[in-house]
């Protein structure tokens, strides 16, 4: 998607499709990106840390992204170009609402051109 110019929304434990994903130039496609997902904290409050495989925060750091996050379980949603990323389950309404201004404003680019 993101390769492709088309914008692309993950939200809580989403962004974990992106842990192998490569950019054309062969480097991960979180490397240099400002994200957010699943909090650590989040993950230890939801029982859950024995349950993934991985943890999403530890996994976006670990990727090279720039990971930032609010209080747990208060909505957070970091955009950074075409990739648009929200903390956790609260953060899917203003995740979705920051898709649609993105596609708006593709929309409003393709109409000028």
């Amino acid at each position: 998607m993101l390769a492709a110019g088309k914008p692309m929304a993950a939200v809580c434990h989403a962004p974990a499709v992106l842990r192998h994903a490569k950019a054309p130039d062969g480097k991960l496609v979180m490397h240099g990106k400002s994200v957010t997902g699943f909090t650590n904290s989040e993950e230890m409050a939801a029982g859950l840390t024995t349950v993934v495989p991985f943890l999403v925060e530890d996994m976006l750091r670990k990727s090279g992204a720039t990971y930032s996050s609010a209080p747990d379980w208060q909505p957070h949603v970091v955009t950074d170009g075409l990739l648009i990323t929200g903390q956790n389950p609260a953060s899917c309404e203003p995740a979705a609402k920051a898709l649609l201004a993105n596609l708006e404003r593709l929309a409003a680019a393709d109409k000028s051109a």
